[in-house]
């Protein structure tokens, strides 16, 4: 389960990181309400509309493969962000955010539920949410400082950095965790 921890806390970090100062770059390209309000709603709904999807494709595929998927779709998305120019483009990534956003959600239940055992899957859970929640409101406690010295556009690059971190990580515990489980 620790593998496990340290491969969500990158991606939750460079999430949680990403989020506030997102709104700032967004504001910066749609600077009314009601473009913030549909970009936001663009997100929610395409989370909403994408979890019955994605929750088949975990009983297909596994949620390791869903998260995986999403660390690198998450990476290669952040690297797009910055040169971002109009609102168009923004609602286009507020889309694809929530459908990654679902993956992560439901691959992450999926996954957590495989790994623990019913008798103690509540105590797991709860040690997994504090290491990662803990971790997260660090790293958005230090980006306003880094933020002072590097450029947003910088913050974009090092989050995407993070979620693949997280995949790579992941990617080679999780065939380690499925080696000692089937033996």
């Amino acid at each position: 389960m620790r593998w496990l921890i340290v491969s969500q806390s990158f991606a939750m970090a460079a999430a949680s990181v990403s989020f506030p100062f997102y709104l700032l770059f967004i504001q910066n390209i749609g600077s009314d309400f009601s473009s913030f309000g549909f970009a936001y709603g663009l997100f929610t709904l395409s989370a909403a509309i994408s979890h019955r999807f994605i929750g088949r494709l975990s009983d297909l595929f596994g949620g390791h493969l869903l998260l995986i998927l999403y660390s690198v779709g998450m990476s290669f998305l952040f690297l797009f962000i910055p040169s971002t120019n109009s609102i168009q483009e923004v609602y286009i990534i507020q889309v694809l955010l929530g459908l990654l956003g679902a993956m992560q959600k439901t691959s992450e239940k999926v996954v957590i539920s495989d790994m623990t055992e019913q008798p103690s899957r509540g105590r797991s859970i709860g040690q997994y949410h504090f290491w990662t929640a803990l971790f997260s409101s660090i790293a958005v406690m230090g980006t306003g400082f880094l933020l002072e010295y590097f450029t947003i556009h910088f913050l974009f690059y090092a989050c995407s950095i993070s979620f693949l971190t997280s995949g790579i990580v992941f990617l080679i515990f999780w065939s380690k965790w499925k080696q000692t489980v089937t033996t």
